[in-house]
């Protein structure tokens, strides 16, 4: 009876420990390493608002200018439905999001989705995959992310923390830029005429334009730091057509990230910035609150023949004061200091700044730049002309219109998106596989010109098997004017593993190609008058865009598309569409 007592009790020890295997130690495991699912509402509605003593109804997401910050953990699940009640059509892109075999929640219209139409939503699905840092989000169709736009913000897992010291605040700082008429008007004329839109009427730091402007003095963005603090500034420009300077006068900032990517930390005094891009900056604030009020700038770096709009946007830094300093300051006027910002058209700055930029590279955080390569491409990029339809009148010579091309290709938008197509494999007639892989005419690319400056149009892809290591070399070109342009890559981050002024030179310049520490972005901007060389890893099964985040450059037909074909195991292939995917 004793032992069958016996063989009772260690029967049941068994069985708990069993079920303490099976079921508590995995939950503990999973507490370890949480992931949540957030869930945001984007409701896209009309909005008064007033600027430069103008009031405008723009579209918004929720009624807010700039929209809501979305804010998550690297490895939750982001579910964001978002249901259109605007007149216009409209999809939103998570700019920076790798969007791991969810090219269906990527968003660009036409690309990866059909937009949302007038009275329908969307939820847009996804995991954030290895990834932190500040990243953005924006309408991506037409012109609407003149307005459209927010940021997006992921901290590290729980209870890990940053390579850098720890700020007592975050603060984001998104640039834009403002125009009093309506942008959809303005860039609908400009495809009717074939000529450049109209310019940006102000910058804006947060939605506000600053005391710079007529009839804007109290709109201006304040920053309110104490002494002796560490700030993390999230700096995004989600401007349409500016690269910009910024500066905060009499103080230096310290780069951390770039593009949501850990960077080795170099001081500055000024940072460069472009559409698309985003950069974490930290700023230390005096021991002692100085009597003064310090102007945070930005302004534009233009490289272009075109006209541009030369303002600067600004806000105020100011440092919160003391009973004591306040009582001896109560009538008196702040001294307000000024930064230097460069030149419009100062490319060594840039080039020198962009050189500054390098992956931290260590075992936490290392660059897994590929060493060899399978696909090896070379894209010219840049301004031409091409022939208006023979039911419009343009106003270029011969009745042609301003384009802009990758290899000579201005890009057509198809009437079904192209992740639809290819899934389907129903591409005949949406798109077709011929992107060339090289120009298809050598020049001096820098130089002179050609005589014949037309250039073809067509809906063409390129294909790659999954898993390809890609060496991609971006060449500037002097059609019309050599201009910078900022290439932003849906889908993956690259390395930045070269950079140089004038041709690209295939016998030399890649021996001086940094394989050990490049900067890791989705956007980079290729010089003016000169080429940048990036390498990924096709490791995304899907359809990814590739444009210049130069919306007017976008507009005139400079982006093309990978398709990354599917891998052989399950988790190397693209997931199916949901359900409530949008109808073209």
């Amino acid at each position: 009876m004793g032992y069958s007592l016996l063989s009772t009790s260690a029967f049941f020890r068994a069985i708990f420990f069993a079920f303490y295997v099976l079921w508590i130690l995995p939950e503990l495991a999973l507490a370890k390493h949480t992931r949540f699912t957030r869930h945001y509402k984007f409701d896209i509605k009309l909005q008064n608002v007033t600027r430069l003593c103008q009031t405008k109804s723009i579209v918004t997401v929720n009624g807010q200018f700039p929209g809501p910050r979305i804010i998550a953990r690297e490895g939750d699940r982001l579910v964001i439905k978002v249901v259109n009640h605007v007149q216009n059509n409209i999809t939103i892109h998570w700019h920076g999001v790798r969007q791991m075999r969810t090219g269906w929640a990527d968003g660009p219209a036409y690309i990866t989705q059909c937009p949302i139409q007038t009275g329908q939503s969307y939820v847009y699905n996804f995991t954030v995959t290895g990834q932190r840092g500040t990243l953005f989000w924006h309408a991506h169709i037409s012109w609407l992310r003149a307005t459209v736009y927010g940021s997006l913000v992921i901290l590290p897992k729980q209870h890990e923390h940053y390579p850098f010291p720890q700020p007592s605040k975050e603060v984001p700082i998104i640039f834009g830029e403002w125009w009093k008429a309506d942008t959809e008007t303005i860039i609908n004329q400009a495809q009717l005429t074939g000529l450049a839109p109209n310019l940006s009427d102000a910058y804006t730091i947060n939605g506000q334009p600053g005391p710079l402007y007529n009839c804007s003095a109290k709109d201006a963005f304040k920053l309110k730091v104490k002494p002796g603090k560490t700030y993390l500034l999230r700096l995004i420009n989600a401007a349409l057509n500016s690269e910009l300077f910024f500066s905060i006068a009499n103080h230096t900032l310290t780069v951390v990230e770039a593009d949501a990517v850990y960077v080795k930390p170099f001081k500055t005094n000024i940072v460069l910035i472009t559409p698309g891009q985003t950069t974490n900056v930290l700023l230390r604030t005096k021991s002692k609150a100085p009597n003064a009020t310090f102007l945070i700038a930005a302004r534009p770096y233009a490289t272009g023949p075109a006209t541009f709009d030369n303002t600067t946007a600004t806000g105020l830094l100011e440092y919160e004061k003391t009973s004591i300093t306040n009582t001896k300051n109560k009538n008196r006027k702040l001294p307000l200091l000024k930064p230097v910002l460069p030149k419009f058209n100062d490319t060594n700055f840039a080039t020198n700044f962009n050189k500054k930029i390098r992956s931290l590279a260590n075992a936490k955080f290392p660059a897994n730049v590929p060493k060899t390569v399978d696909r090896r491409f070379f894209f010219t990029i840049g301004l031409g002309l091409s022939p208006c339809s023979q039911n419009q009148t343009c106003q270029g010579s011969n009745n042609t219109r301003l384009a802009a091309s990758i290899n000579n290709v201005s890009f057509v938008q198809p009437n079904i998106a192209l992740l639809q197509a290819h899934f389907f494999k129903q591409s005949n007639g949406v798109y077709t596989t011929d992107f060339p892989a090289n120009p298809p005419f050598k020049f001096n690319y820098t130089g002179n010109p050609p005589s014949n400056i037309m250039i073809k149009s067509g809906t063409k892809v390129m294909v790659l098997p999954f898993n390809a290591t890609v060496e991609l070399v971006l060449q500037d070109t002097s059609i019309i004017g050599a201009e910078s342009h900022p290439l932003h890559l849906h889908g993956f981050n690259f390395f930045v593993v070269g950079q140089g002024i004038g041709n690209f030179n295939p016998n030399k310049d890649p021996s001086k190609f940094n394989l050990v520490d490049p900067a890791e972005r989705n956007t980079v901007g290729v010089p003016s008058g000169g080429w940048t060389a990036i390498r990924f890893l096709a490791d995304n099964p899907g359809v990814w865009f590739m444009h210049c985040h130069l919306e007017v450059h976008t507009s005139w037909g400079l982006k093309m598309a990978w398709v990354v074909q599917d891998g052989k195991r399950r988790n190397q292939k693209l997931q199916p569409p949901p359900s409530d995917l949008p109808k073209c």
